[in-house]
């Protein structure tokens, strides 16, 4: 039997897509691309806005008609929140949300049997329990995500992802560490850590912290790199951070949302920093760890932002000399409290300071790339020109072809600083 997957949203989609897939390849299917026909097609959706919903609707259809016959399997945080929408799509046959992940085979298998359309969307309000899985290859990715939390205990007015995962629950560290160790062994030179929540790791268990864990990973034999996919300002504590400076296999990069550069702001979306704080912690951080790289995350025209709040954030935004920037517009959110709020700012003024903050942060990444004469890079994938990766300090760089250069990790030296066009030349190579 062929099954195909599509995955919409984060790196834990893909992580959890990755999960799914190992129990159907323990089953005996073959895995093809979404754009091949298959007996069964699983669609991990995503629903942080509006428009992630529409995605996922559209993907829906899209596999409905290329086999009107296969078996359409809907998961993820779409499917948790607004499973009534999912369940009228004419056509889709299997409806789990975020949990029952592992019992999606035997789904497929009675669903096979029975032809009826099954749903299995639970109540995750109250769920304590992290759901065990273990993904030691990934069918695309040359770096390794691996998954040590989900929920979120946060709340910020913008956010639904709390309301389609639940509250935090860290994963067993002898789990983590396990898995770690494999991932390893399957030769992955680098390994992500990630999460819905990847900062509140250790909330919910007794004497074990992220720290703890962090420190347990860089013991792990063979582990060339870590790096924490997103994480936040105040969970970024004095003994992390003194240990991502001491420790080499630490990528060089952190990336810490900031939202908004407004107090005022910040505030409405209750976020539990100021700006003069999140400053603070991210100069301790480069007194700490120089040259270290730090990317962030913010959102435009939060109901209530006015020209300037606006202006706020950019002078922020510039002091802090991020070295890249994520930029999204606000969308509201239904079943948020921000999505309540009447003062909704304007499409036309949200497109306007999108595009003033791409400007900004062509800048500043192009600041922070000409400050490097060299690079440590794991090179991931290949064109018939160019061969590609990410450096340490998350810079992708491509360097002619060499396929060879797969999966390793080399030291660089920059030839070409253009933002989002970085030519490298080989040094060495150093795993």
């Amino acid at each position: 039997m062929n099954i195909a997957f599509h995955t919409l949203g984060c790196k834990v989609n893909t992580y959890e897509t990755e999960s799914v897939w190992t129990l159907f390849e323990q089953a005996g299917y073959t895995r093809v691309k979404p754009s091949e026909y298959a007996d069964v097609y699983v669609i991990n959706t995503c629903t942080v806005t509006n428009q992630g919903d529409a995605k996922s609707r559209k993907v829906i259809r899209q596999l409905i008609k290329k086999n009107p016959e296969a078996i359409i399997a809907v998961m993820g945080c779409y499917a948790q929140i607004d499973p009534d929408t999912i369940r009228a799509i004419d056509g889709v046959d299997i409806i789990i949300g975020t949990k029952q992940r592992e019992r999606l085979v035997m789904l497929v298998e009675e669903y096979r049997r029975k032809r009826q359309q099954i749903e299995e969307v639970t109540d995750v309000s109250r769920y304590r329990v992290f759901d065990e899985t273990h993904v030691t290859h990934f069918t695309e990715n040359t770096r390794a995500f691996l998954k040590i939390q989900d929920g979120c205990n946060n709340f910020c007015s913008y956010c639904i992802i709390p309301f389609a995962r639940g509250p935090v629950r860290s994963r067993d560290p002898k789990s983590v560490l396990q898995e770690a160790a494999d991932l390893v062994r399957n030769g992955y030179q680098e390994i992500v850590l990630t999460g819905i929540h990847t900062g509140g790791y250790g909330t919910d268990l007794e004497n074990y912290s992220l720290y703890q864990l962090l420190q347990d990973l860089i013991h792990i034999e063979g582990l060339n790199r870590l790096r924490i996919s997103s994480i936040e300002i105040n969970e970024l504590t004095d003994d992390i951070i003194s240990l991502i400076a001491r420790s080499k296999q630490f990528a060089n990069h952190l990336h810490i949302p900031l939202q908004s550069g407004s107090d005022a702001i910040l505030q409405a979306m209750r976020r539990k920093y100021t700006t003069a704080q999140f400053q603070q912690r991210i100069q301790e951080i480069r007194q700490k760890i120089p040259n270290i790289a730090i990317t962030t995350d913010v959102i435009v025209g939060f109901p209530g932002e006015t020209d300037d709040h606006f202006l706020e954030m950019k002078e922020c935004i510039k002091t802090m000399a991020f070295s890249e920037l994520h930029v999204f517009p606000y969308s509201k959110r239904n079943g948020t409290k921000a999505a309540l709020l009447s003062n909704q700012i304007n499409g036309v003024v949200k497109s306007i300071r999108v595009n003033e903050l791409l400007q900004l942060n062509e800048e500043l990444a192009t600041n922070y790339i000409a400050q490097q004469e060299e690079l440590s890079v794991l090179f991931e994938t290949s064109d018939d020109q160019y061969t590609y990766g990410h450096s340490d300090t998350y810079i992708y760089v491509k360097t002619p072809r060499n396929t060879t250069l797969h999966n390793q990790i080399v030291t660089c030296t920059v030839v070409t600083k253009n933002y989002k066009d970085v030519l490298v030349k080989i040094k060495k190579v150093e795993q």
